[in-house]
């Protein structure tokens, strides 16, 4: 049924399109996780305070905070992940005597961090194979002697974590540029790196140019390789707000998400009372994994044909014409090339059918203003830059950029992992800022350039990295190649993890390792008995304060602050103008030097994060200046290029997208269900379309074993797999990660910005045979082992 027929048709033929996501089991899943951790009183109260003014943003996504917010400022996930931090439950010493490193390797990821939170600095002992207590001071001295004694600064590597604060952040480079390098790699080169790389190509910006206010006035809003309700779930209430005034939604995604079918608003009383909620997509169309770039270019060749219609038949123009002629570059090629391009070749590539572009099309053309938002389904291609371009293409035909209620919108993961990057975590920071630093700490930055995570695990693979800390994450658990890379590690000096829960990076470590726990940040971070503020920066260049609360999980924490100017104190020279225990004791101190470095973007920074909401910073496109080599807004595209990658699903493979469950939160695993899909209690699964599960002769309930189809020099295989039959296109699955992670070779990633392909392995299944499952299932614990 067309938009036109019925805007807000129910849609049918999903086992996702049931109850509506959200509602009473959203609330009911908030306190069920609260009241495991056993804080479900404390929990509860602090909620209240996040995302708030004077309280602490959510340590889960970066979605923006409204100028005024909800009294229940917060989703589902942002309360697993302050139910998961402020959890009662301790990894203290005496749990570390009782288990070996080699036990803890075999422990699943939830099982880990369930454990709760580190309570004491902790060091590798390996003649025991255990973590041992150890003073700051001894750790700080023993780090620094061993960085001291690198054979060369750039053998030492610096991965921070998207939660990582803009003032923790902006001091861990300076620390690494002092020492002598540039090697930071981050996890934004895991997920949205694309769109740092190749946005900029179209509009001279790497972030979005969108702000709540044009969510508020948009007409339509397409949602591409995108699922908000697990993993931006308080994005859900603008697209709920957008579809209860009417506004078009249109969603492009290969599985059926129930949030973007249905969704009911926790803070909405008649959602609540109804039980039915607000039907959020009027469209959805099930792409073939790999094929958003030419379903996109199929509805710009539909909006550019129609416009050629008009002008045969003197009617309004459907482009923006003024806009295309005095803003873009490159227009006339990129519409010759659409017009050229076969419907036979675009239905085919895409999965989906020229009507179905065609509607697709009619409501962008009939729209005033359009937003795009987009996730990994997109930026985890080899040519997830290309396909993100189109993108960019479809806005510029009819100006919905730097207007309201239109423009492009990344919606990134990690609370902060826009502001990192802004503070200069960067491998291949610009001269600007690096003079800048230069000339504010009185030293010479260095100007080659460093790694990022793809070039950290070529560079371990190679022999070449001796130490590696990282500030967060779990690096050892997030990458490609996983089996691969990971033995490697042995082999470093030391390795450094600054965490507040036990993961599966401690688990991989160098021949010397220290587990650093911080004060996350929910908890009050005192310094000279002095209340700290830190800093955070949202998916829409938002700028505001964060500051913590709750009493630390113990007295021995300290912050991510100070962890950096111990291990910098301990491992550097002095420096007359880098005063680390100024930083340390006045966080406001730390603010002064990112606005001497910065004044453009962070003048007045501390008085103005005194402001309900903080401040924006500046994105030219969002004010139509373009800085590219054009000087305008480039239409660009891959010539004669089909699929995002180069082995689109085929009679002899299938496609994986590797996907998160909605008890997820990065490679952060709350629970083994996955509500909105109903999956519980086993993540060991691989979602199949029924029609593939008859082609392959397997059944419902069947394990298979997946191979990847790629590379026949090495063997990459994942055993144990329940095969369940789901809403997914043909020659498509999907399974969940980071337990698909090994499937992944390293050199599967997108050419402009090096992000894993994870979205799309070709991979190839094979039934498991009765002897085979029952192993899988013993490892698993799904049965007794065999006497």
């Amino acid at each position: 049924m067309s938009e036109s027929e019925n805007s807000r048709a129910p849609l049918q033929g999903s086992q996702t399109d049931g109850t509506p996501a959200g509602g009473w089991p959203a609330l009911s899943a908030v306190n069920k996780h609260l009241l495991h951790q056993h804080v479900l009183i404390k929990g509860n109260r602090t909620l209240l305070s996040m995302n708030k003014p004077g309280g602490f943003d959510c340590p889960s996504c970066s979605w923006p905070d409204p100028k005024k917010p909800h009294t229940f400022e917060y989703c589902e996930n942002g309360a697993k992940a302050l139910a998961w931090e402020s959890t009662k439950k301790r990894v203290t010493p005496e749990f570390f005597a009782r288990h070996t490193v080699s036990e803890l390797a075999t422990w699943s990821d939830h099982e880990l961090e369930a454990e709760g939170r580190i309570t004491e600095p902790m060091r590798y002992d390996a003649a025991t194979d255990k973590y041992l207590p150890v003073t700051w001071d001894e750790a700080f001295a023993e780090i620094g002697a061993e960085l001291r004694g690198l054979s060369d600064p750039w053998k030492l590597e610096l991965y921070t974590s998207g939660r990582t604060s803009n003032e923790a952040a902006f001091l861990y480079q300076l620390f690494g540029r002092l020492y002598g390098m540039a090697n930071f790699p981050d996890c934004s080169n895991m997920c949205h790196e694309t769109t740092t790389a190749a946005l900029p190509e179209s509009i001279g910006v790497g972030k979005g140019t969108t702000t709540l206010e044009d969510f508020e006035n948009a007409d339509a809003i397409f949602i591409i390789g995108q699922n908000p309700g697990s993993n931006s779930p308080r994005m859900m209430s603008e697209l709920h707000a957008a579809a209860k005034r009417g506004a078009s939604i249109i969603s492009f995604n290969p599985l059926r998400e129930r949030a973007l079918v249905r969704f009911a608003a926790p803070q909405d009383p008649r959602d609540m009372l109804s039980l039915h909620g607000v039907e959020i997509s009027s469209q959805y169309h099930q792409v073939r994994i790999g094929g958003d770039m030419i379903a996109l270019q199929g509805v710009c060749k539909a909006v550019i044909e129609a416009d050629d219609v008009a002008q045969r038949e003197n009617l309004p123009r459907v482009l923006d014409v003024a806009f295309i002629e005095e803003h873009t570059h490159g227009f006339e090629q990129y519409a010759n090339y659409c017009r050229q391009l076969p419907w036979d070749i675009i239905e085919r590539h895409s999965g989906l059918t020229r009507q179905a572009i065609e509607e697709v099309a009619a409501v962008y053309k009939r729209s005033k203003g359009v937003i795009c938002c987009w996730g990994m389904g997109i930026t985890q291609h080899k040519r997830g830059g290309d396909a993100m371009q189109q993108i960019i293409n479809l806005l510029l035909l009819r100006g919905n950029i730097g207007k309201l209620g239109a423009g492009a919108c990344p919606v990134r993961g990690h609370s902060n992992v826009q502001g990192d990057r802004t503070m200069g975590i960067y491998e291949k920071a610009g001269e600007p800022f690096l003079a800048s630093m230069s000339k504010v700490f009185g030293f010479e930055a260095s100007r080659k350039k460093g790694h990022a995570v793809a070039q950290t695990c070529e560079a371990l693979l190679r022999g070449e990295v001796e130490a590696l800390i990282s500030m967060g994450g779990n690096l050892f658990r997030a990458i490609p190649d996983t089996d691969v890379i990971c033995p490697t590690v042995s082999r470093l000096k030391m390795t450094v993890l600054v965490n507040t829960k036990l993961n599966r990076s401690a688990t991989v470590h160098g021949q010397k390792a220290f587990l650093l726990p911080c004060v996350a940040r929910s908890e009050r971070d005192l310094q000279n008995g002095v209340a700290q503020t830190i800093t955070v920066e949202d998916a829409m260049s938002m700028v505001h304060g964060s500051t913590g609360m709750l009493e630390p999980a113990s007295k021995h924490l300290i912050s991510e602050v100070a962890i950096i100017a111990g291990i910098a104190k301990a491992t550097l020279a002095p420096n007359p103008k880098v005063d680390w225990d100024s930083y340390v004791g006045d966080y406001a101190r730390i603010r002064d030097k990112i606005e001497e470095v910065l004044p453009e973007q962070f003048y007045d920074f501390n008085q103005r994060i005194l402001e309900p909401g903080g401040f924006r910073l500046p994105n030219a496109a969002s004010e139509r200046k373009w800085d590219t080599e054009s000087g305008k807004a480039n239409f660009l595209f891959p010539e004669g290029v089909y699929d995002e990658d180069d082995t689109p699903p085929g009679a002899e493979h299938l496609q994986l997208m590797t996907i998160r469950s909605h008890d997820q939160f990065n490679t952060t695993v709350y629970s083994n269900d996955d509500r909105y899909r109903d999956i519980y209690g086993d993540r060991m699964v691989v979602m199949l379309n029924p029609q593939d599960i008859e082609r392959l002769g397997l059944k419902a309930g069947d394990y298979i074993e997946f191979q990847t189809a790629l590379d026949p020099t090495t063997t990459r295989r994942a055993a144990g797999f329940k095969v369940i039959p789901y809403d997914v296109p043909q020659g498509c699955c999907a399974a969940y990660y980071p337990e698909t992670n090994g499937l992944l070779p390293l050199a599967n990633r997108d050419k402009h910005g090096n992000t894993p392909a994870a979205k799309s392995i070709p991979v190839n299944l094979v039934r498991m045979s009765p002897e085979g499952t029952q192993v899988a299932l013993e490892r698993r614990g799904l049965i007794a082992a065999a006497s």
